[in-house]
């Protein structure tokens, strides 16, 4: 299987072996780790989504509670936009993705964006 191993080894007597006096193994990890971008996820306001389906899309999609979900609402009400979290661009992309079905299946023109924090 390993003929050149195999003959280092039965030339040698297991006594003379000495983990003592093998080499150190010089070994180098890399620690300089940088966290990932994060990116807000916002929904932007129209003229044709109710209100009760951005608050139902914040609390099912978003996790809100339905204080946060009304507070959120109102300021896509107001402002035209509403922040809805900040998470990893995997994530923020899903959850995009989710809000612009869910929108499309009521038959509403909700939108979502993302961008970088």
């Amino acid at each position: 299987m390993f003929p050149g191993l195999i003959r280092l080894f039965e030339g040698m007597n297991m006594s003379e072996y000495n983990p003592e006096f093998e080499g150190d193994i010089a070994s180098e990890t890399a620690t300089d780790l940088t966290e990932p971008p994060l990116y807000r996820v916002l929904l932007l306001n129209d003229d044709y989504t109710t209100m009760d389906f951005v608050v139902e899309v914040l609390r099912s999609v978003f996790n809100k509670s339905t204080e946060e979900a009304t507070r959120i609402m109102l300021n896509v009400h107001h402002a035209g936009a509403g922040l809805c979290g900040v998470f990893s661009f995997e994530v923020a992309e899903t959850k995009v993705d989710t809000v612009h079905a869910l929108a499309r299946e009521h038959g509403f023109p909700l939108k979502s964006t993302m961008e970088r924090e």
